[in-house]
């Protein structure tokens, strides 16, 4: 019988079990030991730009993400484009990791996205309402941190989004917590200056209440 080789490939049948690999040909799954995954996550700290977290995260892969920070991923390293696991998870809606990483991990608040903004900012913005009070209930967020353009999450919920019922919900959460309503951008614009010009009723009435 002829032997079969076929380098760099790898057949899993595992159920239930998922699977990514990177550029490396680095394979990985949710079953892995903590073990393994560590030594994965500390050499593609040092060789990626992009770590396994990271990559986890953009995937949304719960599971294979939990093992990860316990076994001592970082959450605040950025990659290229200034992502960092925190802060992406925190943009773009991935609660259920964020909530692990706030609990097992020590996100570093200082560290800015490419805009200059917190994880705050954008899921404010992106209209991730279960976001936005999990970040606001663990209290370690600037609720008033100003990115680039001088936009908080309280001005970026009302002048680039369209006044719905979701981004009303997001306005009451960050005025629950202190928000500023008098804050002003680099345009000279506060978040009630944008409501009132947009014919945003609803809004304009709760940030004057």
């Amino acid at each position: 019988m002829k032997k079969i080789i076929v380098p760099m490939v790898f057949l899993f049948i595992l159920s239930g079990c998922q699977i990514f690999s990177n550029e490396k040909g680095t394979v990985m799954t949710s079953n892995d030991t903590v073990e393994k995954v560590a030594k994965i996550s500390e050499t593609s700290e040092k060789n990626s730009q992009s770590t396994k977290l990271l990559i986890a995260v953009h995937n949304n892969q719960i599971e294979l993400a939990k093992k990860l920070i316990d076994a001592g991923a970082n959450v605040n390293i950025q990659d290229k484009i200034a992502d960092s696991p925190y802060l992406y998870a925190g943009a773009e809606g991935r609660t259920e990791i964020l909530a692990y990483m706030l609990s097992h991990s020590e996100p570093d608040q200082s560290i800015v996205n490419r805009f200059g903004g917190n994880a705050l900012i954008p899921a404010a913005e992106k209209g991730h309402l279960e976001t936005v009070k999990l970040l606001l209930a663990d209290g370690h967020v600037t609720i008033n941190h100003q990115n680039n353009y001088g936009y908080t999450a309280l001005i970026e919920a009302v002048a680039l989004r369209d006044g719905s019922k979701v981004y009303q919900d997001i306005v009451s959460e960050l005025l629950k917590y202190g928000a500023n309503t008098d804050i002003t951008d680099n345009y000279g614009k506060s978040a009630k200056d944008y409501a009132n010009e947009l014919g945003y009723g609803t809004i304009s009435k709760l940030l004057k209440e």
